[in-house]
């Protein structure tokens, strides 16, 4: 798609004289959508690397570039690398099995689960023999079933023992769990789609009876323990780690460690559960304010039965820090790590030289979102930081644990590749991303910023798009990308990346494109994560007001032009700005939102906003405030989507419909919380929704973006 990558300098003359004649052309679209990923990442070299490891830590890897691929040979003895064409015949590696296939393989590869008639069952790889492992699993009912209301496969839920002779899993009691319904649209009589799906303040929600299954005997242990709601300390999803969450077995399978999650997230017992017998030992419990969390994007404890003691992830003291507990006693021995910073991802643990790796936040100075790779001793001595470079770190290990590649970057600054050995000496540089060919075609990166929050006080931080050919003497509409979180943010990744959604593409339309990480999203403190806890509808957007007059100190904003669209979370976001702050936002684009969180699955808002007679819900519902609105709004929904039921919009929109409100609807009759093929469509409307009510001008009509054409 190249020929879409026209130069800045020749078509921003033709962008001005469009825009004098109160239109913008084809063409104007043609150069936003060169910004988009699939026009710019062909133009990228060497932009990752791919290890394929080899004995004694070796590895190969391919880099590509705009003349071909070259094949390098890593030597970490050597200390060296240099090119190969020993493996430019090679077979690229086997898949790693990853949740959502229909069986789960067994550590040692002989065995895999799966789930038959609610039941579960084992193959045997070889022989392809099948053996039923439980009998009495039924509908609403069966064992290792994965529904979450929001999300659910057809592949079991389980954790292998590491012998390969034992799964963890339960039966999902859903009996008397409410049902969701979603009808397709077609010719003829309408499918209706209907599965489990618990609401906050419903008194029945789905359990799970904890079970360990002898897979060798076919015989079935139950856990001598009530069932446990169906909560993980990761996620609204108990298997969001790809695996059944917060479980952790003894090396020969004789004992799992698990913890059990209170429905509201606020209590967690650490267990020990005889696998043979299935009698359960309370370890200790942990009981928190607001909302118990493992970690940030990966669960942090880890039981260590070979000296009897459990690593433990707890923000007791305001900051995700590691813990030492004696696993006999229950006692703390000693916290870890401390210090107004936290761990992020607990990495490795060496038991051997009690060490731990992990990824830390906010110790270096600068950006607190970027990640760096530390290692520190049980006893909370010889932290040390392995990865000095400034910027986000993304590690992956050798196998023996001795050496890892080391990726870092920026959002503006491309990655560097290094290989280091885990005392964090560098072993050899590999690679650094070349993206010449990219700024070439006029292409730039985003800005990073650091403005205050709500208080004035608070650093908070974001990009800033702003168009190649700004004319710092024009003022410009601002749009504000929003996802609220609170369990993710606005920005994401704070690595590099050559195109974030259409944030660039819109800017080149003309506009400046803000993305703030406001207050109460994650990897900052936890009095921070939690200042909107009890009241979802605040959407950071308090925030978002002040770093938007903060940004027009700087940067050519028209504060009196302000649109703001997000989809989900950040549906719910742009609805809510619009009702709430609508002398402020001026033109809205709410997709897939979760307008009302009590027509939204149960795990989510009673873990960020509390059961439902502890939390007034009511007051946060969109819909309530829908007769407030001033400016444009478009609202968006699938009519098949099976994570934010349509149901949410519907609410807003007979509100709107009784407020004699005016308003824009895009609904995709058979499609999901995505929008699936139809995506592209929906940036089109969004491109020309803003262009319309923001920019006053009148867009190309039915512009073809890629993949909006012959639709099926």
């Amino acid at each position: 798609m190249n020929k879409y990558l026209l130069t800045v300098a020749a078509l921003a003359s033709a962008f001005v004289a469009h825009a004098q004649q109160g239109k913008l052309t084809a063409k104007d679209y043609e150069r936003a959508e060169s910004f988009m990923a699939y026009n710019t990442s062909p133009l990228i070299d060497k932009a990752a690397i791919f290890p394929n490891w080899l004995e004694n830590d070796q590895f190969w890897y391919t880099v590509k570039t705009a003349n071909g691929s070259q094949d390098f040979l890593v030597n970490p003895a050597k200390k060296s690398k240099v090119p190969t064409d020993a493996y430019k015949n090679a077979e690229p590696p086997r898949a790693a099995r990853f949740r959502g296939n229909s069986e789960v393989l067994s550590p040692d590869g002989k065995k895999a689960v799966f789930i038959k008639d609610w039941n579960l069952w084992v193959r045997d790889v070889a022989t392809n023999k099948q053996t039923q492992l439980t009998t009495d699993g039924v509908k609403d009912y069966g064992y290792a079933t994965d529904n979450a209301g929001w999300t659910m496969s057809d592949g079991p839920v389980v954790r292998w023992s590491p012998d390969s002779k034992k799964v963890a899993t339960f039966q999902q009691d859903q009996r008397n769990v409410n049902n969701m319904y979603l009808v397709t649209t077609n010719v003829g009589a309408p499918v209706l789609k209907q599965w489990k799906y618990p609401l906050p303040g419903d008194k029945v929600i789905a359990t799970i009876r904890r079970v360990i299954i002898d897979v060798e005997n076919a015989k079935v242990v139950s856990l001598q323990i009530p069932p446990d709601p169906h909560r993980a300390t990761l996620s609204d999803d108990i298997a969001s780690s790809g695996t059944f969450d917060d479980i952790d077995w003894k090396a020969d399978g004789s004992e799992m460690a698990f913890l059990s999650t209170s429905r509201d997230h606020k209590q967690e017992k650490f267990r020990i559960a005889d696998a043979n017998t299935g009698a359960v030992r309370e370890v200790f419990e942990e009981t928190v304010k607001t909302q118990f969390e493992s970690g940030r994007g990966a669960i942090n404890w880890r039981y260590l039965p070979a000296t009897k003691e459990i690593l433990w992830y707890s923000e007791r003291d305001d900051w995700g820090h590691m813990y030492l507990y004696d696993a006999t006693t229950g006692k703390l021995k000693n916290q870890i790590t401390k210090g107004p910073w936290l761990v992020g991802r607990l990495l490795r643990v060496d038991e051997k030289n009690r060490v731990i790796y992990f990824t830390g936040h906010g110790r270096e100075k600068g950006n607190p979102y970027f990640a760096y790779l530390y290692k520190v001793g049980f006893d909370g001595k010889g932290l040390t930081l392995l990865t000095p470079e400034e910027g986000n770190h993304s590690i992956t290990f050798s196998p023996s644990y001795n050496y890892f590649i080391d990726t870092y970057s920026q959002p503006d600054v491309p990655p560097t590749m290094n290989y280091r050995d885990v005392k964090g000496n560098l072993i050899t540089s590999l690679e650094k991303t070349d993206v010449s060919r990219l700024t070439a075609k006029g292409w730039k990166a985003p800005i990073p910023v650091n403005v205050k929050a709500r208080d004035g006080k608070t650093d908070i931080y974001g990009l800033v798009f702003t168009p190649t050919n700004m004319d710092p003497n024009k003022k410009y509409p601002v749009i504000d990308y929003i996802y609220p979180g609170p369990q993710g943010g606005s920005v994401g990744s704070w690595s590099f990346s050559a195109s974030r959604g259409d944030n660039q593409a819109l800017a080149e339309l003309g506009f400046i494109v803000v993305v703030i990480e406001g207050t109460s999203n994650p990897f900052r403190s936890k009095s921070f994560h939690d200042m909107s806890y009890g009241n979802m509808a605040d959407n950071t957007l308090p925030d978002q007001i002040a770093a938007i007059r903060q940004l027009s100190t700087k940067y050519p904003i028209d504060t009196n032009k302000v649109g703001i669209w997000g989809h989900s979370g950040g549906g719910f976001a742009t609805a809510a700005a619009m009702f709430r702050y609508p002398d402020f936002f001026k033109v809205g684009i709410a997709e897939s939102g979760n307008q009302e969180n009590r027509n939204y699955e149960d795990d989510w808002g009673e873990r960020y906003n509390g059961l439902v007679e502890n939390s007034d819900y009511e007051a946060q519902a969109n819909q309530n405030y829908a007769k407030n609105l001033k400016g444009k709004l478009m609202l968006a929904h699938g009519m098949m989507d099976n994570n934010v039921p349509p149901y949410n919009t519907l609410l807003v929109v007979e509100a709107l419909n009784k407020a004699n409100k005016d308003y824009d609807l895009v609904i995709f009759p058979n499609s999901a919380h995505g929008f699936g093929a139809y995506s592209p469509y929906m940036m089109r409307r969004r491109w020309d929704y803003f262009v319309k009510n923001l920019l006053n001008l009148e867009p190309p009509k039915e512009y073809p973006l890629r993949g909006t054409t012959n639709v099926r």
